[in-house]
């Protein structure tokens, strides 16, 4: 089997199995696992799948700039938007992520809710101007253009102040091996530290993310409330989510 058929081979695999194990692919093969891991990389350098030991595992479409993920399954996000603002309770204060899916359960907020939400996203800032009785605090911070979002040391140590009822969390991926992801090491710290300050954190995890990873760990599954998500109930990723005792919110 020629490199060019092996790449196309691995990423059928991805598709239909959420995985790649090197050493199993080796053997199927006959080819050294040097050989996979290889092709592995060519592919992880194409950005077509994120290796992680041992093998790879799909890669999330969520890490693309914020003006490609808004293209990214916008009906998805606004189901799980839908879930998640009735989440923000009246006379409760929400710590709300940056991203699409953010900004849509920010749309999904009635008009009359009376609340408080502390978020690190301009964009989500914005989207609250017309809810008249919600206060809204920003965190400043660099600006991680990206996302657009806040991060780094001043918007850490800014959300230290804070104290939340809940947190709902933006992520790029949700697997039962790797947990929680994203594609940025200073905007996965600053979510580590929102979450700290919120009695429960819920993750926004719409239907690509699931079964997805991407280079940087957030936080633990066993370090959340629950997962908001519309992933088909019967998708093995969402099976061995629930084994290993995750929470879904549908």
């Amino acid at each position: 089997m020629l490199a060019a058929q092996r790449r196309d081979l691995l990423l059928d695999r991805l598709r239909r199995d959420g995985r790649v194990v090197a050493k199993d692919l080796a053997a199927e093969l006959g080819v050294s696992e040097d050989s996979v891991r290889r092709d592995l990389r060519e592919l992880a350098a194409a950005g077509l799948c994120q290796r992680v030991y041992g093998g790879a595992l799909p890669v999330s479409p969520a890490i693309a700039d914020y003006a490609g993920r808004r293209r990214v399954e916008p009906a998805s996000k606004e189901r799980v938007a839908a879930a998640a603002a009735r989440l923000v309770e009246p006379g409760g204060t929400a710590i709300i992520d940056g991203g699409t899916t953010a900004l849509a359960v920010v749309r999904a907020l009635p008009l009359d809710l009376d609340a408080t939400v502390v978020t690190h996203s301009p964009t989500v800032a914005a989207a609250l101007v017309d809810h008249r009785d919600v206060e809204v605090f920003l965190l400043g911070g660099r600006l991680f253009k990206h996302s657009l979002v806040t991060c780094g040391a001043a918007a850490v140590e800014a959300a230290q102040a804070v104290t939340a009822d809940v947190f709902l969390l933006g992520v790029t991926g949700v697997h039962p091996e790797t947990g929680l992801t994203t594609g940025d090491a200073d905007e996965a710290a600053m979510k580590r530290a929102l979450s700290r300050r919120a009695a429960d954190t819920y993750v926004l995890a719409s239907a690509e993310k699931i079964g997805a990873a991407s280079r940087f760990a957030v936080l633990g599954l066993d370090e959340v409330t629950a997962v908001v998500t519309d992933a088909a109930a019967g998708s093995p990723v969402v099976r061995d989510l629930v084994a290993a005792g995750v929470q879904l919110i549908r």
